[in-house]
């Protein structure tokens, strides 16, 4: 999936003339935590939290900070053509809760954190009528596709697919099923020796 299909279009800017509370007034009156700062022609020329400016509010006052002082230059940014994973992975590094979205150098989306947390929910089917069963595989050739087959085989329509991350040389399988009765298909793993970890109908 491509960023420009999860981001918030003609994201609410800001300009740097503007005062840190005109800007949290903005992002409040809106709902919003992140706050892109342009130039002439949407060119983006920094970025700003909510966080930020509540941290800066008090100073402001006492020394005239500007939104200038405070805002975020030469944030991180991705193209609209990227895949989500490497949103994903930045906001994950950075610790960072949005990114502006930009082509040639010019704003034309934002994607936050809570886009990338509705696709995945999304394309994990979390609020869809589902059952799951959690399988533990080792690493052995074959090892997952008889999984597979085995919970094909025993009823299961397999919707998506999760796993944890590698530890050790066995990985986590979450199979994410259309609406079934798990108890089958719990039963024939395990004759066939998998470890299941969580069977919900």
């Amino acid at each position: 999936m491509k960023i420009k299909s999860l981001m918030i279009p003609d994201p609410i800017t800001i300009t740097e003339e503007a005062t840190i509370n005109e800007a949290i007034e903005i992002m409040k009156t809106n709902s919003i935590r992140h706050l892109p700062v342009v130039g002439e022609g949407k060119t983006l020329v920094g970025f700003v939290t909510l966080a930020d400016l509540r941290l800066a509010l008090i100073p402001s006052m006492v020394a005239g900070l500007s939104l200038a002082d405070v805002m975020i230059r030469d944030p991180i940014t991705v193209g609209p053509n990227s895949d989500i994973e490497i949103a994903a992975q930045l906001i994950y590094k950075y610790k960072i809760g949005g990114i502006p979205v930009v082509t040639r150098g010019k704003l034309v989306g934002i994607i936050t954190e809570s886009d990338l947390l509705r696709a995945f929910v999304d394309m994990m089917g979390i609020l869809n009528a589902s059952s799951r069963i959690d399988v533990v595989v080792g690493n052995e050739k074959g090892q997952f596709k008889k999984a597979m087959q085995i919970i094909v085989e025993s009823g299961g329509e397999i919707i998506n697919l999760g796993m944890s991350p590698q530890r050790s040389r066995k990985r986590m399988y979450s199979f994410r099923l259309a609406p079934c009765k798990t108890s089958v298909i719990k039963k024939a793993l395990e004759a066939d020796g998998f470890r299941v970890v969580a069977a919900m109908d």
